[in-house]
């Protein structure tokens, strides 16, 4: 098999609380990349990790393609909860501003060992959602290497960036290790 490029993925977006308004990146990417398929929540007020995660299943299940994850804040923890239950298919994570599992609860729900794919999480060292301390132990926990992404607040429409060009960055590395991990023989 020859290298893959994005568009040989599957993309599914997972927004966090109240989903990820028009300017926000999750949605502007959507914009720039068509084939994108946010998963919708029949209550984003209101996260749930089980109703979120079955939610994401159902995604799933409708086509076949190996899958790459882009999460943002209760996406992230909706993203590493649905992993421990059901990794197959999904060939890589990209988690953006992971909200703080303790503000919502759910922290002994959450799986507290590596997740069964690459991973690759970005955090910001003002985000008022979870630290920058906090998420990178969330990451080592999860195997997936930390970024820290700057002073961006909650990686969100009102840090202002656009279409996110250092994100779509990180997205194509996370392209090119889950190519890596598919070539090794535990995903063969």
């Amino acid at each position: 098999m020859g290298l893959r490029s994005l568009s040989d993925y599957r993309v599914l977006v997972l927004p966090g609380l109240y989903s990820s308004g028009p300017e926000h990146w999750q949605s502007r990417w959507q914009r720039l990349y068509p084939g994108f398929e946010r998963v919708e929540q029949d209550d984003w007020a209101h996260p749930q990790l089980a109703a979120w995660s079955a939610r994401l299943d159902q995604a799933r299940a409708r086509d076949g393609r190996p899958v790459l994850l882009v999460a943002h804040s209760f996406g992230c923890l909706t993203a590493a909860y649905n992993l421990a239950r059901e990794p197959h298919g999904v060939a890589g994570v990209l988690m953006v501003a992971p909200a703080d599992p303790d503000k919502f609860g759910v922290a002994a729900d959450l799986p507290h060992a590596k997740l069964p794919c690459p991973a690759l999480m970005i955090g910001s060292s003002n985000d008022p959602w979870m630290s920058a301390s906090n998420a990178a132990l969330w990451a080592r926990r999860w195997g997936a290497r930390f970024i820290d992404g700057g002073a961006l607040g909650h990686i969100n429409a009102e840090s202002g960036l656009g279409d996110w060009l250092f994100g779509q960055s990180r997205l194509q590395e996370l392209v090119e290790l889950a190519q890596s991990a598919h070539r090794q023989p535990q995903w063969a």
